[in-house]
């Protein structure tokens, strides 16, 4: 289970709540937890039960009782890729309608209900609808309401605990300190309950039933989340209204101009689609997947660049691209622009640290830590292109190369997809008190060994894997005891890399842009995701094995790179571990 989409919505607030702290109603908390507690657990329910189907269902025969959408692996893979980065790219305008438009408390109900669309759209083949077009309609509503609900329902969890005044004794904010952080682990434990059950109930109608009962009862599950949430809103006191100190007629005018550059936007995305589906465009979607990839990596190059060094270099670098794929791009293709946006990236590298040789001391520490930041971007990006493989290419390994017989009863693949968050509640303790054992001894790992080691656990995991997949056909399945072993190094290597991200964000960023290196934390997850399906989609030209074998060394190789630095990484941090 993926703790950084868990914490996507744990921005820094300084809240506003009028629940006394006398409230302990809810095993010591505020009733209006439970409320948020439910809520989250549902839409994660409903999202998980979802998501063990996507690449099944894509990839399932058309010709069949249960028919799927018959598409080939590539295009399966590019359509998860966008569907989930989408997800993480979506979080940041919804944070935004929340803070300046309508307050977190209206966008979870309006992200719920359009969730709830989203998963019935996808249902609606069950009643004569077009396969096709309820597809993609139900993805693209299921990321909106997404982006709206994920980046607002655990805002509203801090916003419960009221700040200490500045007369409060030290004791008082360590005691509200640790009572918030509590609420925050009951709540996670309700999003890994969601889940858990979501493949569980989701997977058992849609494989041995019909695809699209499994999607509905993913729609019923986000259903359930909304009707508890208006039920028990009355315990959430004044934590998600609207607060601002700016006149209506300002707000007036802020919601004119978002509702008109969202038509614009939506217009255009309407466009590419349709030019992609008839295919105008002339480019599979994998090619405009990759395209995509190759912005979102450009962007974030482009925005570090002008932090660090300002709009000449930012115009520089975008020039370079420019150039690159302009040469490139007619002769090569979608690879062209692969490899220009892998030099810019190289020139931006090399230009930080050309800047560190040349002034040493005398670049600020604001500059160095955002130097780390953009490393920790780079290195999350790569963990979740591998990680996220538990939801695309190893899935479809689960259904087609692994034995999943149990006492002559075939379990559904999708049931496999529970083994993370199993293993991250059980492992989660764990880990948590081991780096504060580590840290009583002063032997705790800083913040870029840990994404070291998390690489590394992660690369063991494809390495196992890949060991497994070398003699596994559709004829002598292996045991899933194979897939079981890669989702505990998963996790492990999650558990080591994942809950020090958003919290070193947080410690790095620049006072002033502490929401924008939170929004880069989220886009490189995005960006992962992308990556991920795109790697999933090479099924279609490689063996399984050969697949994981490439995996296991790329990630494996930045593991090792990144470990090798760490040292001089945590150096640029100036102190922070």
């Amino acid at each position: 289970m993926d703790l950084t989409e868990r914490r996507m919505s744990c921005r820094p607030r300084i809240s506003t709540a009028t629940t006394p702290p006398s409230d302990t109603s809810w095993f010591g908390h505020p009733r209006g937890l439970a409320t948020l507690f439910f809520t989250e657990m549902w839409e994660r329910f409903s999202y998980y039960g979802m998501r063990a189907l996507l690449m099944l269902f894509m990839t399932a025969v058309s010709a069949h009782e249960n028919p799927g959408l018959d598409f080939d692996v590539a295009t399966a893979g590019a359509v998860y890729g966008l569907y989930t980065s989408m997800v993480y790219l979506l979080a940041l305008p919804g944070g935004w309608i929340a803070d300046r438009l309508w307050g977190q408390r209206k966008a979870v109900f309006v992200g719920g209900c359009i969730i709830a669309l989203g998963h019935f759209t996808l249902a609606a083949p069950l009643i004569g609808a077009p396969n096709r077009l309820s597809f993609f309609l139900g993805l693209l509503f299921i990321v909106l309401g997404t982006g709206l609900l994920k980046p607002n329902v655990s805002t509203m969890v801090g916003d419960l605990y009221s700040a200490p005044n500045k007369a409060a004794s030290q004791h008082e904010r360590e005691e509200w300190g640790a009572r918030r952080e509590a609420a925050f682990s009951i709540f996670y434990m309700g999003i890994n309950i969601g889940a858990v059950l979501g493949p569980f109930i989701c997977s058992t109608l849609a494989e041995n039933v019909n695809w699209h009962l499994g999607f509905a009862a993913a729609g019923f599950g986000m259903i359930l989340g909304l009707i508890q949430y208006r039920a028990g809103g009355k315990y959430l006191g004044q934590a998600g209204l609207f607060q601002t100190g700016d006149p209506p007629e300002v707000v007036s005018r802020r919601s004119q101009r978002f509702w008109l550059l969202a038509a614009v936007v939506a217009a255009i995305v309407a466009l590419v689609v349709w030019l992609l589906v008839t295919d105008t465009l002339g480019i599979s979607l994998r090619g405009f997947a990759t395209w995509v990839g190759c912005g979102i990596l450009l962007l974030t190059i482009l925005f570090f660049a002008y932090l660090i060094f300002g709009k000449g270099m930012a115009a520089a670098l975008l020039a370079l691209f420019a150039l690159l794929t302009a040469l490139l791009a007619p002769a090569m293709g979608v690879e062209g622009a692969q490899w220009a946006i892998l030099t810019t990236l190289g020139a931006f590298i090399l230009a930080d640290l050309v800047l560190l040789a040349i002034k040493r001391d005398g670049v600020s520490v604001e500059k160095r830590r955002l130097m780390v930041i953009c490393w920790l971007f780079l290195l999350s990006a790569i963990f979740w292109s591998g990680f996220e493989q538990a939801g695309s290419s190893l899935n479809l390994f689960a259904q087609n190369f692994t034995d999943r017989n149990v006492f002559g009863w075939e379990m559904p693949a999708g049931w496999l997809q529970n083994v993370n968050p199993v293993f991250i509640i059980s492992l989660a303790p764990v880990f948590g008190a081991m780096w504060t054992w580590l840290a009583q001894r002063n032997r705790n790992p800083s913040i870029p060994m840990k994404f070291a080691l998390g690489l590394l656990a992660l690369s063991a995991g494809f390495v196992v894997i890949m060991w497994g997949a070398t003699n596994a056909s559709a004829e002598s399945p292996v045991s899933m005891g194979w897939l079981i072993a890669t989702y505990f190094l998963f996790t492990c290597g999650e558990l080591a890399l994942s809950p020090v991200g958003l919290s070193s964000m947080t410690k790095l960023a620049p006072r002033a842009r502490l929401g924008q290196m939170m929004g880069v934390w989220f886009i490189g997850g995005a960006l992962g995701n992308l990556i991920a399906g795109l790697l999933a989609g090479r099924l279609a030209m490689l063996e399984a094995y050969q697949l994981y074998c490439n995996v296991a060394v790329f990630v494996g190789i930045a593991g090792i790179v990144a470990l090798l630095l760490s040292p001089f990484v945590k150096r640029l941090t100036g102190g922070y571990r």
